[in-house]
């Protein structure tokens, strides 16, 4: 018992020595950060204030927009703050609620991107009953159903990886606290019950994948089927992000949780983690909003409210 101890705080990887270069990942990434942010709340400013937008595709949109925030802001200011300050340690319960809020948001983004291919069936094959089907009622507790859904899964998981004290490595070999490297650090006890868990997990979202491929089949025969051209790819427009953004983040977050972690550098790791932690909250503006006309225009009417304000008071 003498030379056991207890762990209270973790020390995450950092992917340079040199202070330099650290300072340089930190600017880089408060870059990345920033521009998430500013095209995420221009997405919501614009469904929010634009009445045209209040149907029940952008609201999902919305609240997307929402979860990409969250899901960023958990993991990119830590790892910007400790590259500035050259401080890699992160609290046990900072951990803990890294991993508590990252499985929130992630979750809830899987249920409503499934959520959004049954809103996209619906209006694509079923148009006569869009308006009876997804009515705002039932809307708003799809969205409230998949916030509930996160929050149960990701307490479970953190309660089952934080019910026993961490007694061995207190490195994480990653820039936040993701679940396979903080798993690599635990009781060989947690790690049996996580595996059962994440077997679990993997079918329902093998369940969620086969849900969404139905779907867009239904969908894009649908499509196809379609005399106008300009039906087809307007159709297509709205289906087809949907269906990538699904797909790169399960297909990542599977090889991240089951690909192997001791043959993979530091690189690799940072690599892996940005393109599901990073690049959807990223790319989900880019590829919904700049290519959705109305998005687009309300946006650009924001923007010229807010740079020429005395304008918009001149025409009232």
């Amino acid at each position: 018992m003498g030379n056991f101890t207890i762990i209270m705080e973790f020390l995450l990887m950092e992917y340079s020595s040199i202070q330099e270069l650290q300072v340089l990942h930190a600017i880089l990434f408060l870059l990345i950060y920033m521009a998430t942010l500013m095209g995420n709340f221009l997405t919501i400013a614009a469904i929010v204030t634009d009445p045209h937008l209040h149907s029940p595709m952008y609201f999902f949109l919305c609240n997307l927009s929402l979860l990409d925030i969250g899901c960023i802001s958990v993991t990119l200011p830590k790892f910007i703050v400790n590259s500035l300050t050259d401080n890699q340690i992160i609290s046990l319960l900072g951990c803990a609620f890294q991993i508590f809020f990252f499985i929130l948001f992630a979750t809830t983004e899987v249920a409503l991107l499934v959520a959004m291919s049954y809103d996209r069936f619906v209006a694509i094959c079923q148009p006569l009953y869009y308006g009876v089907i997804m009515t705002p009622t039932r809307c708003v507790l799809v969205v409230t159903s998949s916030w509930l859904t996160g929050c149960v899964y990701s307490a479970i998981h953190t309660g089952n990886m934080f019910r026993l004290p961490f007694s061995g490595s207190n490195v994480i070999q990653q820039f936040f606290c993701d679940i396979p490297h903080v798993l690599k650090v635990s009781s060989s006890e947690v790690r049996d019950t996580e595996y059962v868990l994440l077997a679990i997990s993997s079918t329902l979202v093998l369940f969620c994948f086969g849900f969404l491929i139905i779907s867009y089949t239904y969908i894009f025969s649908t499509v196809l089927k379609m005399p106008s051209v300009e039906g087809r790819y307007k159709a297509l427009s709205t289906c087809s992000p949907q269906l990538i953004i699904f797909l790169l983040f399960v297909l990542v977050g599977v090889v991240t949780v089951l690909g192997p972690l001791s043959d993979t550098s530091p690189i690799q790791n940072l690599l892996i983690s940005m393109i599901y932690t990073i690049l959807p909250p990223f790319m989900n503006p880019i590829i919904y909003s700049l290519r959705n006309t109305k998005i687009k225009i309300a946006i650009c009417r924001i923007i010229k409210t807010v740079i020429f304000p005395q304008e918009g008071s001149i025409k009232i």
